[in-house]
């Protein structure tokens, strides 16, 4: 089959499966089976694929028609500009997620121009793929980074990802639940896009979230605070006087955040693009 032809009978495809996009994952999945940019695909509309190639193809689209996210099916996933390797074993990152990189930075020069040649101490909790703590390592060459999750299989995938991207020797990974058991350490940040929605809003997910990411990554419980309302207090404990916890947030619960924040200096709510609350920033008294 031409390459047109099968980009077009792909489209077709995925349009009848109800999946969003379909001309962007139909030309992404074919990216993918020929380890090809878009450039080509446009350059060699007349390309035979072979046997193979469209076999795999086919396989790719069906598992995108059943809902399995493209990032799954690639194995990939941009971030911050960066690569990261993604399994289902992990979160996808999300550009929303980097709003909490811009206030770590934000914050971060602020703290360098009261303390010049400050050496931010960073702790990254429920750190999935690796994504946060890659990003400040990229961005803070001389911070101390520490990477937390529950999940052996996850941080698997970070280390995998730390080592991609040539950071291992700069990031401590830590397997334990949020902050427990971490070596006293008096942290500068503490960082985490945790679980924050609610089980009663379970229907107002995705679908291909709800059946296909990591379910202990996606929701807290039933009210969807459940993990912030323990990190909060170990956050507390971990930081050094002046440390800010920086945390992901959803717009339905931004309020009952900011209540459990009372006590801390600086609380603030940042909106995303959409202008939906995002990430919720405290600083320790």
């Amino acid at each position: 089959m031409l390459l047109k032809d099968a980009l077009t009978s792909a489209i077709h495809r995925l349009t009848a499966a109800h999946v969003g996009s379909p001309r962007m994952n139909a030309e992404l999945l074919l990216m993918f089976t020929l380890g090809c940019d878009r450039a080509y695909l446009f350059a060699h509309p007349e390309r035979e694929l072979t046997t193979d190639e469209d076999s795999r193809y086919h396989e790719a689209l069906s598992q995108r028609a059943r809902g399995i996210p493209a990032q799954y099916i690639t194995g990939h996933q941009e971030f911050w500009g960066m690569d990261f390797i993604v399994t289902p074993a992990v979160l996808i990152p999300r550009p929303e997620t980097e709003h909490v990189i811009e206030a770590v930075l934000k914050l971060n020069d602020g703290a360098r121009a009261s303390s010049p040649g400050y050496p931010a101490r960073i702790v990254d909790v429920g750190t999935g793929s690796g994504c946060i703590a890659l990003a400040l390592a990229k961005e803070l060459p001389h911070a101390e980074i520490h990477a937390t999750d529950i999940s052996s299989p996850a941080l698997e995938v970070a280390r995998a990802n730390a080592a991609r991207h040539q950071l291992e020797s700069r990031i401590h990974f830590h397997q334990t639940d949020l902050l427990q058991d971490l070596d006293p350490l008096a942290f500068d940040f503490v960082v985490s896009n945790p679980p924050y929605v609610g089980e009663s809003e379970a229907d107002q997910v995705q679908l291909e979230v709800r059946k296909f990411e990591p379910r202990n990554a996606v929701f807290a419980g039933p009210t969807g605070l459940e993990v912030i309302e323990r990190l909060i207090p170990q956050a507390h404990a971990a930081l050094k006087p002046g440390g800010w916890l920086v945390i992901e947030i959803s717009g339905t619960i931004a309020d009952r955040v900011q209540r459990l924040l009372e006590g801390w200096k600086q609380v603030h709510i940042t909106d995303d693009l959409q202008g939906i609350a995002r990430v919720a920033s405290a600083q320790k008294s």
